[in-house]
């Protein structure tokens, strides 16, 4: 994605990067709670209205990596292959997040992601956050079915579809960061986890027939 970027966009690109991760580094040495904007604009060696400029809100600095899977949903439902419902690609990707140990499906346990999770868990303004995050998936992915479907895109159908459908996801994902801050590897339960996955995605599809 970078390579299609202008000059200036890239350049605005990698200094979110730099102020987000300087939070990150912050928030998980001494508290989310403990350091200000100002503790981060400090160390970022940039002023805190640049901070807002890029960051509306705090909790945006430390959401700010995983941005683009907000609308991974949509895009997966967006691309499927010919004759493939929407359903069976989301169901298909998360299974080949799992396998892959992709961090977004919640089963991975090195060191740097099991210390961000334990901060979010244990911070109601970020789990909010997340939850808001989690919402806008939902509203994108409502918009892909649509066109899918041939809808409006406030039509009941793909809206009722997208909650359901990110109901899932976030459920397995959860579940599984649970499962990792608990001590477990993923390699002990993949398969545990993927099977779960399906009989959710199998759920899913049988609530809709």
């Amino acid at each position: 994605m970078t390579d299609q970027l202008g000059l200036r966009e890239r350049k605005k690109l990698r200094m979110g990067e730099l102020i987000s991760e300087t939070a990150v580094a912050l928030f998980l040495r001494y508290g989310f709670d403990r350091v200000s904007v100002a503790d981060v604009a400090a160390a970022a060696e940039v002023s805190k209205k640049t901070v807002f400029n890029y960051f509306p809100s705090k909790e945006d600095l430390v959401l700010y990596p995983i941005r683009d899977h907000v609308d991974e949903p949509a895009r997966v439902a967006g691309s499927r292959t010919a004759g493939e419902s929407p359903i069976a690609a989301l169901r298909r990707h998360f299974v080949a997040g799992l396998e892959a140990g992709d961090p977004i499906t919640g089963l991975a346990d090195y060191s740097e992601f099991l210390a961000f999770q334990r901060m979010v868990m244990g911070t109601p303004s970020l789990k909010l956050r997340l939850m808001e995050q989690w919402i806008n998936s939902e509203d994108s992915l409502a918009h892909a079915l649509a066109e899918a479907l041939g809808e409006s895109p406030d039509a009941i159908a793909p809206r009722a579809l997208a909650s359901q459908i990110i109901a899932v996801q976030r459920t397995l994902t959860v579940r599984n960061v649970e499962r990792m801050l608990a001590g477990s590897r993923p390699a002990d339960i993949l398969a545990e986890c993927t099977a779960e996955a399906e009989l959710a995605f199998d759920l899913l599809e049988k609530s809709l027939t």
